[in-house]
């Protein structure tokens, strides 16, 4: 078999612990074998953060937007514990994060359904796709821990120097506590630009919620940038793909998220994302079957699984012990970035090998060969193999041979 060509090269964002090693068998397992690969390699470790005082998450980040398609495994973003146990100079930030502020992407989270893993919610028979606008909010609030009474304000000073604005926030009259947190305009349009493109390209109805009733300039600036974008630019095409865009107070949109079959896309605010992807991937079975990817409104696209780098699983395999990790969301990255890098550079046969990758996962589960997560997640009386991840790797190489129709070189 000649190995399938590529003509641009992803940016390939390596990570840590279990993750990294569930990287390094995934590519000699199920892409080296078949494709030609072509990345730019950036090592985002967390040894190698510490030794460039964390300039390559910086070089990767501007790399990824300059050539489009990039894809990413799993890191560490450090704690004091992990200071100390790496032997960091510092508190390194999320990498994540730095990604997203250079792409001003909006992440599209999505979890991947079998047929014998039942959703907690049972009227749920398709994925739901949280969009959370990573930017802002509580993320990015200034915190204060009011030690006696006293007097707490908002001010806003001009670039001027001039005082526009001065509101009590409250008199305290005991200890308490206080947050400020803000947001921009024009990282909500980007925000609501990835949501509808993404929309348009999934052929998805796009739901949108924030509690403007109560945050009546916080919330509500949210909901008018987001209509205000779909009547000028996207309505005609949203009607034309026989679409709907709909908004609501997210304390709606949770009943109604709950009631539906699901099959859209749900929108929403930094906090309210982070918390809604954790809910409705677990309700749909497991955090590692959710993939991720990074949208911008200039059309760079980052994959990667919306899982942490599996820190207990890999302190075992340090150890020597075989391990059950569950590489499908770490799959399914490289598959979304080979097929969209397929896509842009005109490449059928990329393409059609990423679809092949993904189904002979799902014809690995289907014949009931599964790591040890997921074992525990199907219906009761189904026949499971519970195996470790070479050995769930293995099987998915034997079924994707079988559906390309011939053996790698």
């Amino acid at each position: 078999m000649k190995k399938i060509q590529m003509k641009t090269p992803l940016v390939e964002m390596d990570g840590d612990e279990m993750t990294r090693i569930l990287w390094k068998w995934i590519k000699e397992e199920l892409i080296l074998p078949f494709v030609d690969l072509k990345t730019l390699y950036f090592d985002l470790g967390l040894e190698e953060r510490e030794k460039t005082k964390d300039q390559i998450t910086l070089d990767a980040a501007n790399a990824a937007k300059e050539y489009g398609v990039s894809v990413k495994c799993a890191t560490i973003t450090p704690n004091a514990q992990r200071v100390e146990e790496y032997h960091l100079s510092q508190m390194w930030k999320s990498p994540n994060g730095t990604i997203r502020a250079v792409l001003d992407g909006t992440v599209f989270r999505t979890p991947i359904m079998v047929d014998f893993i039942r959703p907690a919610v049972r009227n749920w028979k398709r994925p739901i796709t949280i969009a959370r606008h990573a930017y802002g909010d509580v993320y990015k609030a200034t915190e204060y821990r009011v030690p006696a009474p006293g007097r707490a304000e908002l001010l806003f000073t001009d670039e001027t120097g001039k005082e526009t604005f001065r509101q009590t926030v409250y008199d305290f009259e005991c200890p308490g506590v206080l947050q400020s947190m803000y947001n921009k305009d024009s990282s909500i349009v980007s925000f609501a630009h990835s949501c509808f493109r993404y929309a348009l390209s999934t052929g998805q109805d796009l739901w949108f919620s924030t509690k403007d009733t109560i945050s009546k300039q916080y919330d509500q600036t949210f909901k008018l940038i987001f209509q205000d974008l779909y009547e000028k630019d996207y309505k005609d095409a949203f009607e034309k793909a026989g679409i709907t865009y709909f908004y609501t107070l997210i304390d709606d949109a949770v009943a109604r998220v709950i009631r539906s079959e699901g099959g859209y896309i749900w929108a929403c605010k930094n906090y309210d994302g982070d918390v809604m992807s954790d809910m409705v991937s677990t309700a749909f079975g497991s955090l590692a079957m959710m993939t991720s990817v990074l949208v911008s409104p200039n059309g760079q696209f980052e994959y990667e699984a919306a899982h942490g780098t599996v820190t207990r699983h890999y302190y075992r395999y340090l150890k020597g012990e075989e391990t059950s990790t569950n590489p499908m969301a770490t799959i399914f990255a490289w598959s979304g970035a080979l097929r969209k890098r397929g896509e842009l550079d005109d490449l059928p046969e990329l393409c059609r090998y990423a679809d092949a990758l993904e189904q002979a996962c799902f014809r690995t589960l289907n014949d009931h060969y599964m790591t040890r997560d997921l074992a525990g997640l199907v219906d009761p009386g189904t026949p499971v193999h519970s195996v470790s991840s070479r050995e769930f790797l293995a099987k998915i190489r034997e079924n994707l041979t079988l559906l390309l129709g011939r053996n790698p070189e």
